[in-house]
């Protein structure tokens, strides 16, 4: 449509030097469809940084989740694990509340990718484990667990539901819950630079299976670029946010997705890519609730937290 206003002459139109002289009804009715064209293909998405700070304690900050209004944290220090803070002002002030994510005193979520937590859902917990050295080789798991339980005993003991093993995955799982034709699915994406999906699984079918490649988990999937850290859904544009690294472990990438496109095409529909000349590594992102205000974690040691605004 857009190309076929260019042609007809809309800016011409516009500037009010194309007559209209005949037709003028069908003129204008095109003109206001060819308007309509350019506000939803015409995506002013900004993101920039207002200001960087350091959080300690949590070995390398993993990513991020705004849950019922706190601000979660994730990392994997000696053991993986989960730190509650407040939002105040320009801050984020730790509540006291830590969860490791350890079975018996021994670490089980050591590298946590992804909660994936609704209300009246299951809640979900990625995890990749490094499987070489080198790090050529990698096992994927989702973890079903009790998340109001977590909350109350601090550790996985007795709040564990389901060990998960993601081998529908291409490179590693970072699950993240999105809506698509009014039912909610967890969505999740590789790592690896090559042949990358974003697939999403069914809930209910993913709390009771052993694997994610059983039959009914995986609903649907689409193609996407490389280097996904983690996922963030914006529910009130359908907008799926790809945290990304540009090169391997390096430099800040957002993608920001037309999720309904991107499924129903089965490629990832590209609203706008937004790049950042940092060098450390991006790890996580989340909108602070409905406003325009957001974080961003690295992986760094220090000033591995950012405070982001975005515009639309």
């Amino acid at each position: 449509m857009e190309s076929k206003c260019k042609s007809f002459g809309l800016s011409k139109l516009i500037a009010g030097k194309l007559s209209l002289k005949t037709n003028t009804v069908p003129v204008l009715f095109l003109l206001g469809i060819c308007m309509m064209s350019y506000t939803v293909s015409t995506h002013e998405i900004a993101l920039s940084v207002r200001k960087t700070f350091n959080i300690d304690s949590l070995g390398a900050c993993q990513g991020v989740s705004v849950l019922n209004g706190k601000v979660f944290l994730y990392g994997d220090r000696e053991v993986g694990m989960i730190r509650e803070y407040t939002h105040e002002q320009d801050s984020l002030r730790y509540t006291g509340n830590e969860y490791k994510l350890t079975l018996e005193g021994k670490d089980l979520i050591n590298h946590p990718t992804g909660i994936a937590c609704h209300e009246k859902l299951p809640t979900f917990i990625g995890n990749s484990i490094r499987l070489n050295p080198e790090g050529t080789r990698w096992k994927a798991v989702i973890y079903c667990v009790d998340w109001k339980g977590l909350q109350k005993t601090h550790t996985l003991d007795g709040n564990l539901l389901n060990t998960i093993e993601d081998d529908a995955c291409i490179q590693g799982t970072r699950p993240e819950y999105v809506k698509y034709q009014n039912k909610w699915f967890v969505a999740t994406a590789d790592y690896g630079n090559k042949s990358n999906e974003v697939r999403i699984y069914d809930p209910s079918a993913l709390k009771k299976a052993s694997k994610t490649s059983e039959n009914g988990v995986l609903v649907k999937k689409f193609s996407c670029g490389p280097w996904v850290q983690n996922l963030h859904w914006i529910a009130d544009k359908n907008i799926l946010v790809l945290i990304q690294n540009q090169i391997e472990g390096r430099r800040w990438r957002f993608t920001f997705l037309d999720f309904s496109k991107s499924m129903e095409t089965g490629h990832e529909v590209i609203l706008k890519t937004i790049d950042f000349d940092k060098t450390d590594e991006l790890e996580g992102f989340a909108l602070i609730g409905k406003s325009n205000k957001g974080i961003a974690v690295t992986s760094s040691r220090k000033a591995n937290v950012h405070f982001t605004e975005s515009g639309w």
